[in-house]
């Protein structure tokens, strides 16, 4: 009876093995989705931070080229390009002719 009774146990210990084996599976992989979910987290933050120096670092450089283009545009500087470079100058009242 006892080889009967071993047989009829190690019968029911199978099923018992594989519900324990399947759950420690599934844990094992939330585990691994969990720490795959952190570690995407992690690389997104750093690339939203990456994102962010790299626009302040442009809005800096259009501020920049802002104040470079309000110089450039600058009435005195255009006269003076004209006057040195060009040779113009501004022309007197004699030479003014109003149209009707």
């Amino acid at each position: 009876m006892t080889a009967r009774a071993n047989r009829k146990r190690k019968s029911q210990a199978r099923p018992m093995t594989m519900i324990w084996a399947v759950l420690i599976c599934i844990f094992v992989l939330e585990l691994l989705f969990y720490a795959w979910c952190r570690v995407q987290c992690i690389n997104t933050g750093y690339q939203i931070d990456t994102q962010l120096q790299r626009k302040k670092r442009l809005t800096g450089l259009q501020n920049e080229l802002e104040v470079e283009l309000t110089q450039l545009k600058a009435p005195a500087r255009i006269r003076q390009l004209a006057e040195n470079r060009l040779g113009l100058i501004m022309p007197g009242p004699e030479k003014t002719v109003v149209l009707p």
